[in-house]
């Protein structure tokens, strides 16, 4: 018996069962059944047994012996290679640098210890990729140090590729806190993590006008922001050998000393802001008036206290409302404890209270919500009496929604519009804080026990933010991003409140791509694309034999983000 294909004029082929005889010198054959609606693979197979070939299941010809995710590694490492990252780190491969990269992919997959690492890899592709599946903490820990010798010359790389004469440089500085008592950087001071009782590690990062690091450095949590200025400027112009930059830094940052100490290198321009309190001393001079702002939100002006310098004053009505809100907000629950207070004085009708003893009360409490400037009292023994300062309430009402940008730039190299935006662009390197203290890369709480490995750890959590930056960028259509936002920041109103664009409208609307895929989270996204897996599988014929690996066809969404990644354009690479 056999299967032959008859042709059919204009219709299918017929799919026929036959057997053929010979009779003197003719062939003579019989159809015996018409298999034309079998399926393809069931013809296929078929033909197979006919042959007189064995046919078994595909489960006992193949044993899958274990399946690792692998999408997110493989997305991970095609940036890595787009960025050139393992170049910049090391111009040869070793030990090291294997190390060290998969420790950054790591930190964005599963970001914990260095010895979870050391667990965790080996049960994704990525141990595979850079075989480092025997490696202990101890190494990792040696590829720190390792790390932390090149930090320099990496921060230069990465200043040239991004960073460029008479650009703008932004600068701003937080802190983690700590767990444990060994490292020096380990100081009680300002911890913006609202970890009460825990000593902190300051540290300050450096980025381009978009918002992409370049360095970053460690100080002592004991360390006052404004004190860390000098290092980046020499930073700047002594190793990344930048003659004339504009450092942007907020108001308390760059303060008048800091100011005053840039005025010393005449290449270093600066952007920054009046605080509130030289704000009022500009309105009360006369030189800002809030008439300027009945047609307009930004006014240029200049003041006899701020020689040399431009001043951009600038008034949101957003902003204004959302002060005027908050500040009633405080002031009632400032007068909510008072009133508690007065109550149990009043209530002390036998044994009254001493006026030391209402004082003590008063002044635990007065300052909770930096109210106390706008209350008055009077207390005497049994009576504590209160009212509000409308004056004070008022004064400071006048300076709602305004704030003044200041810079050194002169109109020919900054226009006002420009110095009010590069001051807001601040907010990408608060976003870069954001991330490195988020779920995405987790840098707190930091427990290594030597000043070295806290350094290193530091650095290598900021290059998995620069790997990370760059994927968001890549990712944007399918990300809950706007896409026009970069171009949006360079040409929209500076002052006026940022709006989406329609397309992000649309995106969050829908919760689809423009391709008809489901909008992603960044966190979604690497889920998603984990999802897809590289499975070791062995003939079962030879349970001694080699393995074979095969990675599971892309979903729609994981091909597109590989594509994206793909036309990714490097700069400077």
């Amino acid at each position: 018996m056999y299967i032959e294909t008859v042709p059919n004029r204009g219709s299918p082929p017929a799919i026929l069962l036959r057997e053929a005889r010979r009779e003197g010198k003719k062939i003579v054959k019989r159809t015996l059944a018409n298999l034309s609606h079998w399926p393809a693979e069931q013809i296929a197979s078929f033909r197979l047994l006919l042959r007189g070939e064995r046919l078994v299941p595909a489960g006992d010809l193949f044993r899958i012996e274990r399946t690792l995710p692998h999408g997110h590694v493989e997305a991970i490492l095609r940036m890595i290679e787009r960025l050139n990252l393992d170049g910049l780190i090391g111009s040869k491969r070793c030990r090291e640098r294997d190390l060290v990269l998969a420790m950054i992919v790591e930190r964005l997959i599963h970001p914990r210890s260095k010895l979870a690492n050391t667990r965790h890899w080996s049960d994704t592709t990525l141990a595979e990729e850079f075989s480092v599946a025997d490696a202990d903490v101890d190494e990792l820990y040696g590829a720190l140090d390792w790390l932390l010798d090149r930090q320099k010359l990496i921060e230069k790389k990465l200043a040239s590729r991004h960073l460029e004469e008479g650009g703008l440089v932004l600068y701003d500085v937080s802190s983690s806190y700590y767990e444990g008592y060994t490292c020096p950087l380990a100081r009680r001071g300002h911890d913006r993590d609202g970890r009460k009782g825990l000593p902190i590690i300051v540290y300050g990062v450096m980025t381009d006008s978009r918002g992409c690091p370049v360095a970053m450095q460690a100080y002592p949590g004991n360390t006052g922001d404004p004190t860390t200025v000098p290092d980046q400027v020499d930073k700047l112009r002594e190793r990344f050998k930048l003659s004339h930059v504009v450092l942007v830094g907020d108001r308390g940052m760059l303060t008048q000393a800091r100011i005053d100490e840039l005025k010393n290198h005449p290449g270093m321009g600066w952007i920054s802001a009046l605080r509130s309190s030289s704000i009022r001393e500009l309105v009360d001079r006369g030189d800002l008036d809030r008439s300027l702002f009945d047609q307009q939100n930004l006014a240029e002006i200049r003041s006899s206290e701020f020689p040399g310098e431009r001043l951009m004053a600038c008034y949101n009505p957003l902003l204004d409302e959302q002060r005027q809100r908050k500040r009633e907000e405080l002031l009632e629950a400032t007068e909510k404890r008072l009133q508690a207070i007065a109550a149990e004085v009043a209530k002390r009708k036998r044994k009254l209270l001493s006026k030391d003893q209402i004082g003590v009360k008063v002044g635990r409490m007065i300052d909770r919500y930096k109210m106390a400037k706008h209350f008055e009292w009077t207390i005497t023994d049994g009576a504590f009496r209160w009212q509000r300062r409308a004056e004070s309430i008022r004064r400071e009402a006048e300076l709602d929604g305004i704030y003044v940008v200041r810079t050194s730039e002169p109109k020919e190299r900054l226009s006002a519009q420009d110095t009010v935006r590069g001051y807001k662009s601040l907010s990408q390197v608060e976003r870069a804080f954001r991330c490195l203290k988020g779920l995405d890369l987790r840098i707190r709480p930091i427990f290594h026990h030597t000043e070295d490995h806290v350094r290193a750890h530091l650095f290598l959590c900021l290059l998995a933010y620069y790997v990370e930056w760059h994927l968001r960028v890549a990712w944007a259509p399918l990300l809950f991003e706007d896409e026009e936002l970069p171009k949006a920041r360079r040409e929209r109103d500076a002052v006026a409140p940022a709006q989406p664009s329609a397309s992000v409208k649309a995106k969050k609307a829908d919760r689809q791509t423009q391709q008809g895929l489901p909008v992603q989270s960044f966190d979604t996204l690497l889920a998603h694309l984990a999802s897809r897996t590289r499975n070791l599988c062995r003939l079962s014929s030879q349970p001694s034999g080699a393995q074979l690996s095969q990675v599971t066809e892309p979903t729609p969404l994981q091909a597109q983000a590989m594509e994206l990644l793909n036309l990714y354009p490097v700069e400077g690479k």
